[in-house]
């Protein structure tokens, strides 16, 4: 065991010296490493076999999209209806819904035409397509937020994801979602970055991204008294894109825990019978 740690305990000092050996060759005109900075690892209500969604944070996290992000983010994926799931009636639903208008048709005169939206319908683009997203975000066109918690995240290296199979750690998207809104920061001395680009250290693709800091505190009027500040909306928007990307993430795991104590038991059954049936061979 006491080989064990040493050898564990040299290998990190050969990943930190590594790591250093890294930074050493970015400062000297290397090829830099994205993200500059590792997401922490933050604590959320759905971490570990048995986590569960947090409703509020859920609809607080919604209610920061609607007015912060669904300017420029749309949601391919996900049905108005499925927002039964973060604890909106079936009449908030369809109120939530009819906000919104989505193309339908053709009609009986073969012409397209727009209706507001049903509980059956999915969220509808801000752009009518690719292209004037792209020209009216600089070019760059925002991503669908349907799977970005489950799409996003960074290599978190060795040893950590050796632990990460006992921890059943599987929020690194909806950490990386947290620390890149968190994290934007003015550019250090003497690292240029593309004009109309926001210097971010938690972006995975460079040292900076098109899109400008979205939050600011007091953005968004919160209902139930929980703090109107960057670090909160961050939390609870990366949290309703975790539910919008994995949505039965609950059930999911009320699964696994039944299938593993069904396992254990049957493991058992078959050893005793094992045990009943060869007692008599000699």
């Amino acid at each position: 065991m006491k080989s064990f740690l040493h050898v564990l305990a040299a290998l990190g000092l050969g990943v930190a010296f590594a790591g250093s050996a890294a930074a050493q060759g970015e400062d000297e005109g290397g090829t830099p490493h994205y993200p500059l900075k590792k997401p922490v690892e933050q604590s959320w209500s759905f971490s570990g076999p048995f986590g569960t969604y947090d409703k509020g944070q859920l609809q607080r996290g919604f209610k920061v999209y609607r007015e912060v992000c669904a300017s420029c983010h749309s949601l391919d994926l996900v049905a108005f209806r499925t927002l039964e799931d973060l604890g909106y009636t079936d009449e908030q639903v369809r109120a939530i819904a009819a906000e919104y208008e989505v193309e339908d048709g053709p009609d009986d005169a073969g012409e397209m035409f727009m209706r507001p939206a049903v509980p059956s319908d999915y969220f509808p683009s801000a752009f009518a397509n690719p292209e004037q997203a792209a020209a009216s975000n600089n070019g760059a066109v925002p991503p669908d937020f349907s799977l970005m918690a489950k799409a996003r995240a960074a290599e978190r290296g060795f040893p950590t994801f050796i632990f990460d199979v006992f921890t059943q750690y599987a929020e690194g998207g909806v950490d990386y979602s947290y620390s890149l809104l968190t994290g934007y920061e003015e550019p250090p001395q003497g690292l240029e970055i593309p004009e109309g680009t926001y210097y971010n250290p938690y972006f995975l693709s460079g040292p900076s991204l098109a899109m400008a800091p979205p939050l600011a505190d007091g953005l968004v009027s919160y209902d139930d008294g929980s703090p109107e500040t960057v670090d909160q909306y961050s939390r609870d928007v990366s949290a309703f894109l975790m539910w919008a990307a994995e949505p039965h993430l609950e059930s999911r795991k009320q699964m696994g825990f039944t299938v593993m104590i069904f396992l254990i038991v049957f493991g058992g059954l078959v050893y005793l019978t094992k045990r009943k049936i060869w007692s008599e061979v000699h």
